[in-house]
């Protein structure tokens, strides 16, 4: 039995990859025209969000996202989440309307064809370069002109240990936010690690909520920005406790 499980585990692992191949695929020369022009992002984003939403359902999640407070299309801002599965940016785009550009690592750029456009719409950056990461600022900058918000899971990465319900938060996404006066606006994603964490024998297919919170301001009543870590850990907190308020809700059912 638990061969089987084995076996049946390692094809929809595979078939995840190859879900996310097929919609580019599909789509590749609208992808393609979107790229070629700085002014052809939105449709890009357009696209990328029936990208996600495909992979998603190919892969049998659906998803349910509560938004405690709508956004202001016209308006650019810093989202943020727990990061515990690849699912969490397919999720974010699903469930995210205003257009936006991901800060990631350059690792993702190597994963075929959607490395192709992952490194060519976001923004990358190798943490161990101090260069690089500040070219991240000048980068964000002509996003946020554009009138773009910027997408950065603050963890830095998924943790290697899936106990942690939340690692620590790095500065840079807080960095820019406070410099660029950009609102925050927190978001969770409780069961992605439970729908497919980065343990390959794991995950199913099922429910992926999300929760929106309402923006953190980073700038004062003044006009003054707002000291980063500070907020660093005002988000971090509030991320924390929804984190903890779905486990308890979970716990009970």
């Amino acid at each position: 039995m638990k061969s089987i499980k084995k076996i049946l585990w390692s094809v929809w692992r595979v078939w995840f990859y190859v879900v996310m191949l097929i919609p580019i695929l599909i789509m590749l020369p609208f992808l393609v025209i979107s790229i070629l022009t700085e002014s052809g992002y939105p449709y890009f984003f357009k696209m990328s969000r029936i990208w996600a939403k495909c992979v998603l359902f190919g892969m049998g999640f659906y998803y349910k996202v509560e938004k405690v407070q709508k956004l202001d299309r016209k308006k650019s801002y810093m989202f943020v989440a727990n990061h515990t599965s690849m699912t969490d940016i397919m999720l974010m785009l699903a469930v995210v309307d205003n257009p936006f550009v991901f800060v990631g690592k350059m690792s993702l750029a190597k994963i075929p064809l959607f490395g192709f456009f992952y490194k060519r719409t976001s923004i990358l950056v190798d943490r161990s370069c101090s260069k690089s990461r500040m070219e991240v600022f000048d980068q964000a900058q002509k996003r946020i002109n554009r009138g773009l918000s910027i997408c950065i899971f603050p963890e830095g990465g998924v943790p290697h240990d899936e106990s942690i319900l939340l690692d620590a938060f790095k500065d840079g996404a807080f960095r820019l936010a406070a410099d660029h006066h950009l609102p925050i606006v927190p978001l969770i994603f409780p069961d992605n690690k439970k729908r497919l964490s980065y343990t390959f024998y794991s995950g199913s297919p099922g429910l992926m909520r999300a929760k929106m919170l309402p923006p953190v301001e980073t700038v004062s009543a003044a006009g003054e920005s707002l000291d980063r870590k500070e907020l660093r850990e005002q988000v971090r907190n509030l991320i924390l406790n929804e984190l903890l308020e779905f486990q308890k809700k979970d716990s009970i059912k």
